[in-house]
């Protein structure tokens, strides 16, 4: 693996507006887990004894800590492992899939704009220091 394919961390605009978006997505996904219990009150274990309202709300916190993440190498990949369970838990409800493909379209926009934001910071930079 050459120099130039090896993943790049991402820059200070990028991890920005990425962990705007995943912790925005959190409170999406606790009103979510809030949706679930008010839809089943008795509702039975689906994974290892968990509820889906306790599944969500883990998957809430995961985004949180995702956010306060996102600035690490690690950051944007814990991100999209969020974009995919927040798809993944429309099977507790519904609409969560549509909220999942949501910000995970935006949350992809956000990573391809924030790097050619950088990229054109850069070249800025360059051509000041030129002159």
């Amino acid at each position: 693996m050459t120099p130039d394919q090896q993943p790049r961390p991402a820059g200070k605009f990028t991890w920005r507006m990425l962990a705007t978006v995943v912790g925005g997505q959190a409170l999406v996904i606790f009103f979510g887990a809030l949706t679930s219990r008010g839809l089943d009150p008795d509702q039975a274990p689906v994974v290892a004894g968990l509820t889906p309202f306790v599944l969500l709300c883990a998957l809430a916190v995961l985004a949180l800590l995702a956010a306060g993440l996102m600035r690490r190498p690690f950051g944007p990949a814990l991100g999209w492992a969020v974009q995919v369970l927040s798809i993944l838990s429309g099977v507790f409800v519904p609409m969560m899939f549509l909220v999942g493909v949501i910000f995970a379209v935006l949350y992809g926009y956000c990573q391809r704009l924030g790097r050619r934001v950088e990229r054109e910071q850069s070249a800025r930079a360059l051509t000041e220091q030129e002159s």
